[in-house]
């Protein structure tokens, strides 16, 4: 390893501090850039340094916020502007960046993206990390200590943690390049995140209602009969999703048009679909199939890749593919500024049909069989893998910046099975993959949408009931939503779904909609049906929540220590979170009243439709039958079962009575939580009096977010808000004057004040300022 030289400042109007071998840049007071050898050519930061003042003492520099020394060896530590110590570096090796830090023994750390091995802290972890369909990563991580890493190299990279320490160790590389930003928490490890790559634009409204999808609605009439079918049972529904092979053969594959016999006017099929009061995504690829004209344009200019990825056949309807039958599917070089535009000049045909939105599958994208020659092809800016898991990110970036240009106003909305540090700028959810449907997956899905959050990117879903559901079919193909055992899982994996940013039900193997689970008056059916109305009740709640992470940097599903680092109980939970800065979501997460099957498949086992079954059905069960389960409130609050609203001091187990319908959800005390009316879609009905529940116990204040919808008139300014705040000793509700407006807001409105006592009041509101007093 070569010594690295002392630390020698240059002018403190640059923020930069530089020696042969090491070169630390203040971007703010509390991020630092560290460069050691060749840096790497940003595809992620878009912050400008500040001018940071800086003071420099031998061998150490500080801003405000931090402080930044090197030792004799020319290993550097990091410092509160107070002296704590929050981070040192061991050794590296510049050469093969590598870069290796010394943690506190008891020190937790999080983050690095969506791993699926159901834990939340990263001590004693071993990962490769490289975007795959089941797992992707940010390379961001923070800790406990209150600081993060972000780890600026897009080729695979091994991350270890073991007694010598912790350490990331990239495949390709010239040198050591990360940023280290102190945020004194998560949220503020967040917001440093997002200032260096970008802030999160708002979603449409509608996008947070019920999604339907399945693998796959096979023509244009099915799919446009599924919104049918959910408006006659009076069932909510903003979306309806349409999977891939709309555009025919496999040798066709992502051609971007309706091209298959059985969709022959798509753009009509959208345009009922529309009148239905519903919004339309559809499935693209990464990839193109030789007889596409995306295909040719892409060969004529070089701009594919050689490597083997999905559908491997070009016969579609065979599994194990036929090898002799070779797709010739090829995936684009997302990274080249002219093959974004050929993507993009192709998918503009499917906008101009009416598409709402882009369910971009495969981003990781699929990479079958690597070869070395594979790994080392030139894409722009590097090889294959110097630049691979940065692909998700140039794709998602084409078509954000793209559709904003050529389209302006229409809020951009993309549903990607893949993700890298940035992301979130880029009006981009990501779903976790093709996950098989089991206890064990629904249980590891929380912990992995946590890390997903903590590396500042906050949309992610899951296909709710799992993908691969094939070993459910005890009864025949497509069986599985008459099993118990699903029926189970698929109504607790919608509960957690409940709490996700995207609430979509999505999978292969078996249909997914409500009436394939039975029928209304049935447990099952109910069940179901009551998550979506309570999604549609939590809107409010939920679109404010946005506006909080579009212009506070907070975060959707955040882990308790989030709120609650100094209750040492909830440094490793993976069942509970905070859905906002309210609700604490605890989603029950073991089988109660059926056993557990044990599903053993992955991305690509999982689409054997042969899969086996062990011929086993659950005999009869009572739905209707109350359980119980144990859940921890954290220390330092005081808590409120939602259903019951009977009240828990913090920092306790407490035992519940669990229904199949409910799902376990507190409210924090000081909490004022909005709730909407009942309804069929997002607008069908104005929220002109919406149930303002407070819970006392606490002060509190909640800050009620409105605009027109879906598009960015909100950037410029075009949005209301009304803040409420609670005073508990004077038992006041402060409803604030409101600030701000825009075109078709509310100007008169009633609010009806609820407590956990069931008292409730209305108040008549005009945009000025009053108060209500609440009796005890």
């Amino acid at each position: 390893m070569k010594k690295l030289l002392s630390l020698a400042v240059m002018a403190i109007g640059l923020a930069e501090a530089q020696a042969q071998d090491v070169k630390i840049e203040f971007i703010t007071p509390s991020i630092v850039h560290v460069v050691k050898g060749q840096p790497t050519k940003t595809l992620v930061v878009t912050a400008k340094p500040q001018d940071v003042a800086l003071t420099k003492k031998g061998n150490t520099t500080s801003s405000k916020e931090l402080t930044v020394k090197q030792d004799a060896k020319g290993n550097l530590t990091f410092l509160t502007a107070k002296g704590k110590v929050l981070l040192k570096e061991k050794d590296c090796d510049v050469l093969q960046a590598r870069q290796t830090f010394t943690l506190d023994k008891d020190e937790a750390i999080y983050g690095l993206g969506t791993i699926q091995n159901g834990k939340m802290n990263r001590r004693g972890e071993k990962k490769r990390m490289e975007q795959s369909n089941l797992e992707d990563f940010q390379n961001v991580l923070q800790s406990i200590k209150g600081y993060g890493i972000y780890w600026e190299n897009y080729s695979p990279t091994l991350f270890e943690d073991n007694a010598e320490g912790m350490t990331f160790d990239a495949e390709v590389g010239n040198g050591v390049d990360y940023y280290f930003m102190y945020g004194n928490n998560a949220d503020g490890v967040i917001a440093q995140m997002r200032y260096l790559s970008g802030d999160v634009p708002m979603f449409p409204l509608w996008t947070y209602g019920f999604w339907q999808s399945k693998e796959r609605y096979k023509s244009a009439a099915e799919t446009e009969g599924i919104v049918d079918q959910y408006r006659a049972l009076n069932v909510p529904l903003d979306g309806i999703i349409q999977d891939w092979q709309y555009w025919g053969s496999n040798y066709l594959w992502n051609a971007m048009d309706f091209l298959a016999e059985d969709f022959s006017n798509g753009k009509q099929m959208i345009q009922n679909v529309h009148r239905k009061h519903a919004h339309f995504m559809i499935s693209i690829w990464a990839s193109f199939g030789p007889m596409t004209q995306q295909y040719r344009e892409l060969n004529e200019k070089g701009l594919l890749m050689p490597f083997e990825t999905w559908p491997q056949s070009g016969i579609s309807h065979i599994w194990p593919p036929v090898m002799k039958y070779p797709s010739g599917v090829k995936v684009y070089d997302a990274f080249h500024p002219e093959a974004r535009a050929i993507y993009w000049k192709y998918l503009k045909t499917l906008y101009d049909y009416g598409t709402d939105a882009w369910w971009m599958d495969s981003t990781d994208p699929d990479f079958f069989n690597p070869r070395e020659s594979d790994y080392a092809h030139k894409v722009y800016g590097g090889t294959w893998r110097s630049q691979r898991n940065a692909f998700p990110l140039e794709t998602v970036r084409g078509i954000y910046q793209a559709q904003r240009k050529d389209y302006g106003q229409k809020r951009v909305f993309i549903m990607t099975r893949s993700s890298y540090a940035g992301q979130q700028h880029y009006g981009s959810n990501m779903w976790s993959g093709d996950v098989n449907s089991s206890w064990d997956m629904l249980r590891k899905q929380v912990p992995a949408g946590l890390s997903y959050s903590l590396t500042g990117n906050p949309n992610f879903n899951t296909d709710i009931g799992g993908f691969f559901c094939g070993s459910y079919n005890t009864k025949g193909s497509g069986s599985a939503p008459r099993n118990p055992q699903f029926q189970e899982l698929y109504v607790r994996w919608m509960q957690y779904g409940l709490f996700c940013p995207v609430f979509r039900s999505h999978g292969a193997d078996a249909p997914r909609e409500i009436w394939q689970f039975g029928k209304k008056g049935e447990p099952v059916y109910d069940a179901i049906e009551k998550q979506i109305r309570l999604r549609y009740r939590l809107i409010p709640y939920l679109y404010s929540t946005a506006w909080q992470v579009t212009s506070n940097n907070d975060s959707y599903m955040r882990p308790l220590f989030s709120d609650f680092a100094a209750d040492k109980k909830v440094w490793n939970i993976t069942d509970e979170f905070l859905f906002g800065r309210s609700i604490l979501a605890a989603p029950i997460v073991k089988a109660q009243y059926t056993e557990e099957k044990i599903i053993r498949t992955d991305a690509m086992t999982g689409w054997n439709r042969q899969n086996a079954t062990d011929g086993s059905a659950a005999g009869a069960i009572d739905f209707t039958a109350t359980k119980t389960t144990t859940k921890y409130l954290p220390k330092g609050a005081a808590w409120y079962d939602f259903w019951t609203n009977k009240q828990y001091k913090g920092g306790q187990d407490v035992t519940l009575e669990t229904t199949l319908d409910r799902v376990p959800m507190f409210v924090r005390a000081g909490s004022i939580l909005p709730l909407g009316p009942e309804m069929q879609y997002v607008g069908e009905k104005a929220w002109d009096n919406l149930e303002m529940r407070v819970y006392p116990g606490a002060n509190g204040r909640f800050t009620l977010y409105e605009d027109e919808g879906d598009n960015y008139n909100y950037e410029k300014g075009q949005y209301a808000t009304i803040t409420f705040q609670w005073n508990d000793k004077a038992r006041t509700l402060t409803i604030g004057a409101r600030k701000g407006s825009y075109p078709g807001m509310l100007t008169k409105r009633q609010f009806t004040i609820v407590t956990p006592d069931g008292k409730q009041q209305s108040v008549n509101y005009d945009g000025h300022q009053t108060q209500v007093r609440i009796a005890k």
